[in-house]
């Protein structure tokens, strides 16, 4: 079994995959599309890639290539603690650091920190945290800082300078399993995990109520929605489709239900997956 995954190591998403994956061979790329197109040219047979934070809510790099590029089915789901770090080589006093690396959602995540304690600090986008610390321990300038967790402070020699600087305490970040055949996934037999469908809707088109009679589907039948976003549909300035997560399985009747109303209505719906959801607590002496 081979895995694709943001990387490089001592990243967030290095981290949901040894959870989901443990001593499975695991594969490293450079971007989100790089992830999941190796699942599509057969070379992986799966991939883990981040979709969703609390703070920062979605990745949008990966909704918009899994729907409008990739098209691989979701297989699972796991949410991971993000605890974020300030790296460095060596000790470093804050107002020494001229520059901070990171992926640019935990750059933001860590925003009232940046402003606050670093206001003098550049700050630079990096493909993933993994990156940026691995960006800052080959660095001949002793003077950047990375952000990011334990584990690539540990892979890539770095000092922590200061813990848990993100601006919420409840950091987490849900992970995507994604796989060339749903079936094949063992954890779609997992009977024991909450199960969630994630799915997309297109209006027919623009009219009053459209949304709403959407959202009644699901209401009388009395089927949760725990998500729902619009997300462009890239064709023109204010033509979007709708990205709904609702806790349900694709194969009840309610759901099935659902589906044959909004087809009457002339509404598309494209079921993305039907998978189990794993809910990952660091214990005491894990990394971060």
């Amino acid at each position: 079994m081979k895995i694709s995954y943001l990387g490089p190591k001592g990243t967030f998403t290095k981290m949901a995959v040894d959870v989901l994956f443990p001593g499975q061979e695991a594969y490293s790329y450079a971007t989100i599309p790089q992830c999941m197109d190796a699942v599509v040219n057969g070379e992986m047979d799966y991939c883990v890639v981040p979709v969703e934070n609390t703070i920062e809510g979605t990745v949008p790099i990966t909704m918009d290539y899994l729907i409008h590029q990739a098209k691989l089915p979701i297989v699972g789901e796991v949410v991971i603690p993000i605890r974020q770090h300030l790296l460095a080589k060596g000790t470093l006093e804050l107002s020494e650091i001229k520059d901070v690396y990171s992926h640019s959602h935990a750059i933001a995540q860590c925003h009232h920190y940046l402003h606050t304690e670093l206001p003098h600090a550049v700050t630079h986008a990096a493909s993933s945290t993994g990156t940026a610390a691995k960006m800052v321990a080959d660095m001949e300038d002793g003077y950047a800082a990375a952000i990011g967790n334990e584990l690539a402070a540990k892979e890539f020699g770095l000092t922590i300078l200061q813990k848990d600087i993100h601006d919420y305490a409840n950091n987490h970040t849900r992970f995507f399993v994604l796989a060339s055949d749903a079936a094949s996934n063992p954890a779609q037999h997992d009977t024991d995990a909450k199960r969630k469908t994630s799915l997309y809707v297109t209006l027919p088109s623009d009219y009053a109520g459209a949304l709403h009679q959407v959202l009644a589907a699901f209401a009388w039948r009395k089927i949760n929605m725990s998500k729902i976003e619009s997300r462009p549909m890239k064709t023109g300035l204010g033509n979007y489709f709708f990205i709904m997560d609702v806790s349900c399985e694709a194969e009840d009747i309610l759901f099935q239900g659902v589906q044959q109303e909004l087809e009457a209505l002339g509404c598309s719906l494209t079921v993305l997956g039907s998978y189990p959801i794993h809910q990952y607590e660091k214990k005491a002496g894990a990394c971060s």
